[in-house]
């Protein structure tokens, strides 16, 4: 699908759910010259996810393990492995996934692509050497214990008498803290928001609670050990879960009370006003590269800044926009008993070469109600309502969210709040990293997790408003 912000959700909503798995086969031949590690890269657009394969043949028998690096280290189960001469191929059962390739005359390397819901993408493998070290993935920011201050994992009672759960930090001594409550954006993520091998929201957490604010970090419901349903709940059912997680706060005795807030990074900051204005004891919210504009405006401008970003002329993009707004507009108009449809049609008009599996797999996740309600949902109506203490942050070379209008739109939102602050970071990225373009490829690049600037100003103002005068 041409529309690269609607595949950005399907990739988040669909591959990225990723479970830990172990992988066995069967060879209908012996399969020794693949045994090792192989190291590759899927490429999806501007989303690169790297992968080892490690295979391990035993009396004609070969297992192993499909790594996905990027994803938290989560691994595949093959289902299914083929190899036949230089045709080697292996299927997936979770995700129902497939890959083909042909092993060079070398043996060193294996040059194919990677199936999943009706899309083709290159993936290729190359035969590490014996002995050699395996890719390690460099985060210099990412804690390890011991700790500087306490960590516990909590339970508590979701909506519905569901069980969310998640791990509560909090400063070595005293009492009476100031919380905070993060919130992650789109995609299944579990409590430290990984993604691209990275964990932002461990990042977070760790650098408020040394500066003396207790922090909770929570599985999405349905997401590690959080219960409920993910594949079916919009942000209002997320704004559900995070009043939940105020209520479990508020049980504790380490915590004030009334300095409880909330920050919301991407969807998360589109979360985080819709508890505040109905919850007015939030006594703060932070949106990290939070919508104020309408979905279908954001991801117009996505997709434009990515297509840009990766080298296309001014007639691609031009014709990349008309392609999209049909799109959408077939999904705006969803209520005529023709709907799917024109939703459909639009969908295959992007590319009419893309299979009828992954046509269906894009018309189900752009006619889902999480989609359709971030599509057409108004920010700004809410913004208008939050009466609490609001920060705005965006980094300047964002390509998801474009932060000079964002900005704009938030602060126009908000005129009316007497402590209400935006500000654009240069320099940095959707995920708040030092960036060279902002482009998503870049993501699980970039050693850095969150840039120290972001880390800090979030944190300062923070404590300017929570903190007793002395």
């Amino acid at each position: 699908m041409g529309m690269m912000g609607a595949f950005m959700i399907w990739l988040k909503r669909i591959f990225l759910a990723l479970g830990a798995f172990a992988l066995s086969g069967n060879l209908a031949m012996a399969a020794d010259a693949l045994d090792g590690d192989w190291d590759g890269a899927l490429m999806a657009g501007a989303i690169k996810l790297r992968m080892t394969l490690h295979i391990e043949t035993h009396d004609g028998t070969m297992s192993g393990t499909l790594t996905s690096i990027d994803q938290g280290g989560a691994v595949l189960q093959i289902a299914s492995v083929a190899h036949d001469g230089a045709n080697v191929s292996f299927s997936l059962v979770r995700p129902a996934a497939s890959f083909q390739g042909t092993l060079s005359a070398d043996g060193a390397s294996l040059a194919g692509n990677w199936m999943q819901g009706g899309r083709t993408l290159p993936l290729n493998f190359a035969h590490r050497a014996q002995g050699a070290a395996a890719p390690v993935l460099n985060r210099p920011q990412e804690p390890h214990p011991p700790y500087s201050y306490r960590t516990e994992d909590v339970a508590y009672d979701g909506p519905g008498g569901i069980k969310l759960a998640g791990t509560l930090t909090l400063p070595q001594s005293g009492d009476a803290f100031a919380a905070a409550i993060l919130i992650a954006g789109s995609g299944p993520h579990d409590r430290n928001e990984a993604l691209m091998g990275h964990k932002p929201f461990l990042v977070l957490a760790d650098y408020l609670t040394r500066h003396g604010i207790a922090v909770l970090r929570s599985d999405k419901r349905g997401i590690g050990k959080s219960a409920g349903n993910y594949a079916t709940a919009t942000s209002e059912d997320f704004a559900d879960d995070a009043e939940a997680a105020i209520t479990y706060l508020k049980s504790r005795s380490e915590i004030d009370s009334k300095k409880i807030g909330l920050i919301g990074h991407s969807e998360g900051g589109l979360i985080a006003p819709i508890v505040a204005a109905k919850d007015h004891t939030v006594a703060f919210i932070v949106l990290m590269a939070g919508p104020g504009l309408t979905g279908d405006q954001i991801l117009m401008a996505q997709r434009r800044l990515i297509a840009a970003a990766m080298g296309a002329s001014d007639e691609q993009l031009a014709k990349g926009d008309a392609l999209q707004r049909k799109v959408l507009d077939a999904i705006e108009k969803e209520s005529n008993d023709d709907a799917d449809r024109d939703v459909r049609a639009a969908v295959a008009a992007v590319d009419p070469k893309v299979p009828a599996a992954a046509v269906d797999a894009q018309v189900a996740t752009l006619t889902s109600p999480w989609f359709k309600f971030f599509l057409s949902y108004d920010p700004a109506s809410t913004l208008k309502q939050v009466r609490c203490p609001v920060l705005a942050i965006n980094g300047a070379k964002d390509l998801q969210v474009p932060p000079k209008e964002d900005l704009a739109a938030i602060k126009a939102a908000l005129a009316d709040n007497p402590d209400a602050t935006t500000v654009e970071l240069p320099g940095l990225n959707h995920l708040f990293q030092t960036a060279r373009t902002g482009a998503p490829s870049e993501y699980g690049d970039i050693e850095e997790t969150i840039a120290p600037v972001a880390l800090d100003t979030i944190t300062t103002w923070i404590e300017t408003r929570t903190t007793k005068k002395r």
